[in-house]
């Protein structure tokens, strides 16, 4: 490991560009070798008597321009030369002035450098359980044998589906067989598939704001999608009659992005709304229920549905990575019958051995540890979260705060959402106004009250002070 002296000068710069400029200087000057270990952030931070997120932004610069490589459970590496040479290559590194070097993505519209970002999309990685993975990985390979290579079952290994089929229904209520069970590499695929079970010429319903993903993927298949009203329990099943859809896209345990919990007595109109027309159907989109921090997770829609109208959708992205691209979702048994009628042929997106990890992951009580660490550590941000809102009650109300890894501020006054998200970007701080998650053919103008979402999951706890301290002097 190299050892690094740094001088910092008080008033000549940021501490973190400091400690960035003379990192990236030893590199570039062959005074820090390819391949040679960095100090960790904890024990560079404690040597130079600064902040640790001090040196978690220098890193992160670094990371971000190529000078730096990240290896979990090893630390922080300098990237070979060969990367390196190949970077001056094609930007031929011209002499940058003293704040010139921080990326573009890392500046708001007002052109501050950006120190924190409350994407409410982002989640916290370090308490990834990296050594148990790798050992499951390891076995798992060890013991393969060319069954593991082969194609596999179209709708997902049986394995899996039976472990996902016990777990949705001790955690959400969710009642089902694992022939049930369709697995796929990430909610795209599975909707792709819906729209082969649902067919062409279908009115989807949806609230407004809602997933703009999920939104522009159904409107892709040219869908018509029509938005429904919502308040403080949910979708309004007054006006679906009116609005004449075919099926309803949803998430009634915490609604993106309004963050709304649909009470029963909404759930049990939306399912009779279901019933009285024949091949009506609810799409649930249950992405983030496993993150509630107080009282028991809300049962899954589905657990209530008697008639088969509810399609079941779950990720394991939020839960465990982005990069663990399986979701699954439960069909309906007459749907059941179409898909293994008509879409028999198509292969399972999903790799068996990342199934056989995953399966082992969940069968063997390591993803439950793994979520029951994640939400203390979610709780603990939330709670910061709010506790660093205090002040701004008098200006703003904060809701949403039930659940997930988000929650929202609507302005009392008069100023508009546009003014919030940019005094925010001046001060180097990230906010998503509410309107970028309406479905744009609906948006008639930013909503009203201006609301912007806050979210936490990525964000360290001295972050979230320092970003909340910044956005004190724009906002209040």
């Amino acid at each position: 490991m190299y050892d690094m002296t740094i001088r910092l000068q008080a008033g000549a710069s940021r501490l973190y560009e400091q400690i960035y400029e003379h990192i990236k200087k030893e590199i570039r000057d062959g005074k820090l070798l390819a391949g040679e270990r960095l100090p960790s952030t904890r024990s560079l931070a404690e040597y130079l008597q600064v902040a640790r997120s001090t040196v978690e932004y220098a890193y992160g610069q670094l990371l971000a321009e190529g000078y730096i490589e990240s290896k979990p459970c090893k630390g922080y590496f300098v990237c070979p030369m060969e990367v390196l040479a190949q970077m001056e290559e094609d930007s031929g590194f011209p002499e940058m002035q003293r704040g010139e070097d921080i990326r573009a993505s890392d500046r708001d519209s007002g052109g501050a450098e950006r120190i924190c970002d409350f994407s409410p999309h982002d989640i916290d990685m370090s308490g990834f359980p990296f050594g148990i993975w790798k050992r499951i990985t390891r076995n798992i390979l060890t013991d393969a044998n060319s069954d593991l290579f082969s194609r596999g079952e179209p709708q997902g290994d049986y394995e899996l589906r039976l472990t996902i089929s016990r777990y949705i229904h001790s955690s959400r209520g969710v009642n089902c067989r694992p022939e049930q069970i369709v697995v796929g590499a990430g909610n795209d695929y599975l909707l792709l598939l819906l729209e082969k079970l649902l067919g062409r010429q279908v009115r989807i319903a949806m609230e407004n704001p809602t997933y703009l993903r999920s939104c522009r993927i159904l409107k892709s298949f040219s869908y018509q999608i029509v938005t429904v009203d919502a308040d403080e329990n949910g979708m309004k099943v007054g006006q679906l009659e009116k609005a004449d859809a075919d099926a309803v896209y949803c998430m009634p345990s915490h609604q993106f992005p309004s963050g709304t919990i649909m009470p029963i007595g909404r759930r049990i109109e939306l399912l009779r709304w279901a019933d009285k027309a024949p091949g009506r159907y609810i799409i649930e989109d249950d992405y983030d229920s496993e993150f509630r921090y107080h009282g028991k997770p809300i049962p899954a829609l589905q657990a209530t549905d008697g008639h088969g109208r509810v399609i079941y959708i779950g990720s394991f992205s939020k839960a465990i990575a982005p990069a663990i691209r399986v979701s699954f979702m439960v069909l309906p048994e007459i749907l059941l019958e179409k898909y293994q009628r008509e879409l028999f042929f198509y292969s399972c997106t999903v790799s068996r051995i990342d199934q056989s990890i995953l399966n082992e992951f969940i069968r063997d009580g390591y993803f439950e540890r793994h979520l029951n660490r994640m939400r203390k550590i979610y709780r603990g941000k939330h709670e910061l979260l709010l506790d660093e809102l205090r002040p701004f009650r008098k200006k703003f109300a904060v809701t949403g705060e039930n659940a997930g890894l988000h929650l929202l501020l609507k302005a009392k006054t008069g100023i508009s959402e546009e003014e919030l998200v940019r005094n925010a970007g001046k001060a180097g701080v990230k906010v998503y106004g509410l309107s970028e998650n309406m479905e744009p053919d609906a948006r008639t103008a930013p909503p009203e009250p201006a609301t912007v979402l806050m979210g936490f999951g990525a964000l360290s706890h001295e972050q979230i002070r320092e970003g909340i301290r910044r956005l004190k002097e724009v906002w209040l």
